[in-house]
């Protein structure tokens, strides 16, 4: 590729200039974009589509002016590649970089500002120069946590994607460690990939994915294979796995508004038994999914007629109950409250609800919150032996942290006092440190210091 230190600009001869020092690297080589290396990048890997990509830039009009610099705001711009989410030409020009690499970018007003210009900087059918600089790029995060990062290979066609129940074909290559474990073509329904033994990571990425995509999917252990590894493919516990994937055709579920009520609850049976069966299996992420559509697909529903609502409500209750059972065991407890408070709404004496939330509140060291709770489920059901044993617990666990609080500020004020006695040089410094405990997890203290 053409370096190039000092390249002039002079308006007319631009094009030309950069033309004979440079390349075009618009896929459909109209010299709209037209690149010139000013200093190269470190070889290897280069960004991808849908990578999040660290720039700096300064934009020029050809006659040299400047009108933008991410250098003077001393603030490097981050964006998506190939979404759309900035100018055309930066999209085709970023996408030719190798990390570090600083190049120069002459872009028709097609690829850049177009016909209409940026009023007050640039004059309408403008070109334009960017100065670019690639800091660093990384994968598309798809999971709040990290787990699951998508490099694109292969940009997919249209703008439609799978959803939960879709139909999909897909080529699969696995690896760990650079080992390939394994490649095979095999359809499944989107949400229960696990009956075919491909992980969570996957199936959770298909409503990302456009026909004809072939993307990298790096998977941490909670979408891979787990801490109980793959050992007929030779994985050990807690291993990040890479998957590429091809889509190569799928065939979408009915959407939540394209169902009639019937239609609903008829496949919300089905769908249940299918989390139940993950749930038992101990693929509470894979039961989550499940749950979560018949939510999705009830919780707008009124029904008609007394029996139709307790139908759909009943499902409502027991999709948030299972839900919260499931986050109970992936230990994600402020979701547990949230499904459990979906239900009380719902059913204010719901005794499994009113326990799961104590449950819940009690992991999170949130004693009387936890207790009242189980004090409800004893005014539900006054049998209830689980719930009176969780309320002793919680008084245990109140009295232990006011033991453990006392002592925390009697070594606090006791240091304080001391401290103060030197300093001061008195003779005498007497201390009293009173604490008032009530049944609850908060302490009232009151301090005497007498010098």
């Amino acid at each position: 590729m053409t370096t190039d230190q000092d390249l002039s600009l002079d308006g007319k001869s631009a094009t030309a200039r950069f033309a004979a020092k440079g390349i075009d690297v618009t896929p459909c080589k109209d010299q709209g974009v037209i690149k010139v290396v000013k200093r190269p990048g470190v070889e290897g890997d280069r960004p991808m589509i849908g990578d999040r990509v660290t720039v700096h830039y300064t934009g020029k009009l050809v006659n040299g002016k400047k009108f933008d610099c991410s250098r003077e705001r001393k603030e490097p711009f981050s964006f998506n590649l190939g979404k759309g989410q900035v100018l055309k030409a930066w999209d085709v020009g970023v996408l030719s970089m190798q990390r570090g690499e600083v190049c120069t970018f002459l872009c028709k007003p097609e690829y850049a500002y177009g016909c209409a210009g940026n009023p007050d900087k640039i004059p309408p059918n403008s070109l334009v120069v960017f100065e670019m600089e690639l800091l660093k790029f990384e994968g598309e995060t798809l999971t709040d946590d990290g787990g699951i990062v998508r490099r694109i290979k292969l940009k997919g066609d249209g703008y439609t994607n799978p959803n939960d129940g879709a139909s999909v074909d897909v080529h699969l290559e696995g690896s760990c460690d650079g080992r390939l474990f394994e490649s095979r073509d095999v359809s499944f329904i989107v949400g229960e990939a696990e009956d075919k033994g491909i992980p969570l990571g996957v199936d959770r990425a298909m409503d990302k994915m456009q026909k004809g995509e072939c993307c990298v999917l790096h998977l941490k252990p909670k979408y891979g294979f787990g801490s109980e590894g793959k050992p007929e493919y030779k994985i050990g516990p807690d291993k990040n796995i890479t998957y590429e994937v091809t889509l190569k055709d799928f065939k979408k579920a009915k959407e939540t508004w394209e169902m009639d009520l019937m239609e609903k609850l008829d496949l919300a049976d089905a769908v249940k038994n299918k989390g139940n069966q993950y749930f038992k299996a101990g693929r509470y992420q894979q039961a989550i999914v499940q749950y979560h559509r018949i939510i999705t697909w009830l919780e707008m529903e009124c029904g008609t007629g007394i029996e139709q609502q307790k139908r759909i409500q009943d499902y409502e209750i027991t999709a948030h109950l299972n839900l919260a059972l499931c986050f109970l065991r992936t230990k994600e407890f402020s979701l547990v409250v949230d499904n459990c408070n979906k239900v009380i709404e719902l059913d204010e004496c719901n005794e499994k609800a009113l326990y799961r939330r104590g449950e819940a509140r009690l992991l999170r060291n949130e004693f009387t919150l936890a207790m009242a709770d189980f004090q409800q489920v004893l005014q539900v059901n006054p049998t209830n032996r689980a719930a009176r044993a969780q309320i002793s617990i919680c008084q245990s666990k109140i009295k232990e942290h006011h033991e453990q609080d006392k002592k925390t500020y009697a070594n606090m004020f006791q240091k304080f006092a001391e401290r103060d006695t030197k300093s001061l040089n008195v003779a005498h410094t007497t201390f009293t440190l009173q604490v008032l405990m009530h049944n609850s997890d908060f302490l009232c203290v009151i301090v005497h210091i007498t010098y």
